[in-house]
């Protein structure tokens, strides 16, 4: 009676055992990976942070403040220029996306500025590498963000893909140090993608409200010539390019990321007010007034650069604002 009980029983602890292992390959089959992101407080991190739980990631990121954000998202700390980075930090990182970087509009470009706008990137870059060859923790990818800057601050007819050299010009040798820093991942067979950003355009900050806002008052103009190219790319459509980056394994390299439509300086600045129901009418600030406000910083807003997004659209991306009306629509309507 006892050994038929005791076979019942073990028979039913098997069963059980064989039913949890199936289970649990089956929940690691669809669960989704975890992605560490430096830079994921700023604006493209937050809404990239957003996007990914909503797809089921889960999501670290790596900045100054050891914190728990809105999203309760956890942060590791590190300081590059020190060399820092708190233990533990890659252990569970599937991914690695890469934004950190000083802001490149936030302040005049003095000698001090532009060693800490490049320095921000490369070291950073320096330090993850160094910390994944001490610790032997390698992503299966690694998503760095990288700027249109590469082609320089200049303005042209030419559409420039990817293959073009960086230019001469301070903004162009930065995003060439800046991608060269990145390099050593892809010696270590981690698979790699750089994505040359655009001018992004977001609700909260960033280039679209400060344009926006002499617009709404009545005192929007085009800058410099006006004729300077922006390109540009909605937040949303930028966040679906680095989603597209992590799940698709035959991307690899360098792509720009910017929208499908060209536009000028004069004609983006006439489509705001006109989504704003607000005339633009005032002449156009001139160059040297600019120059005189602003600096050598100037020069990456009286001049424009037009950029070509056929490898992306070669990946299957598809945009989802792919006109400046619709991306106003959305961010001012």
């Amino acid at each position: 009676m006892y050994a038929n009980i005791n076979a019942t029983i073990l028979h039913e602890i098997r069963f059980a055992a064989q039913h949890l292992c199936v289970v649990c390959v089956l929940t690691s089959a669809f669960m989704k990976k975890n992605v560490l992101i430096t830079g994921g407080s700023g604006l493209v991190g937050s809404h990239l942070t957003q996007l990914l739980i909503q797809n089921g990631y889960s999501v670290s990121h790596l900045g100054r403040g050891k914190k728990a954000d809105k999203y309760g998202i956890h942060s590791f700390e590190w300081d590059p220029a020190r060399g820092y980075m708190q233990p533990g930090a890659l252990d569970q990182a599937d991914i690695i996306v890469h934004l950190a970087g000083a802001g490149v509009a936030d302040e005049k470009w003095t000698a001090a500025r532009k060693k800490l706008i490049i320095d921000s990137r490369v070291q950073s870059a320096q330090l993850l590498v160094s910390e994944m060859q001490k610790t032997g923790k390698k992503p299966e990818a690694f998503i760095s963000a990288s700027a249109i800057g590469w082609y320089g601050m200049v303005t042209g007819e030419r559409i420039c893909p990817e293959t073009d050299a960086p230019h001469h010009d301070f903004f162009g040798e930065c995003c060439k140090l800046w991608e060269e820093s990145v390099n050593p991942v892809a010696a270590m067979n981690i698979r790699v993608v750089k994505l040359r950003i655009g001018i992004v355009l977001a609700r909260e900050s960033g280039f679209l409200p400060k344009v926006a806002a002499p617009v709404r008052w009545l005192a929007g103009s085009p800058l410099g010539s006006g004729k300077q190219w922006v390109p540009w790319i909605h937040v949303a459509d930028l966040c679906q390019m680095f989603l597209q980056a992590i799940e698709q394994p035959s991307m690899q390299g360098v792509f720009n990321a910017a929208g499908p439509q060209h536009l000028t300086n004069k004609e983006i600045t006439k489509a705001i007010g006109k989504a704003l129901h607000r005339p633009v009418f005032l002449p156009a600030v001139p160059a040297f007034a600019l120059k005189l406000a602003l600096g050598e910083m100037a020069q990456m807003i009286v001049n424009g650069t037009r950029i070509s997004n056929e490898k992306i659209l070669a990946t299957g991306f598809k945009y989802r604002f792919p006109t400046i009306e619709t991306a106003l629509a959305d961010l001012l309507g």
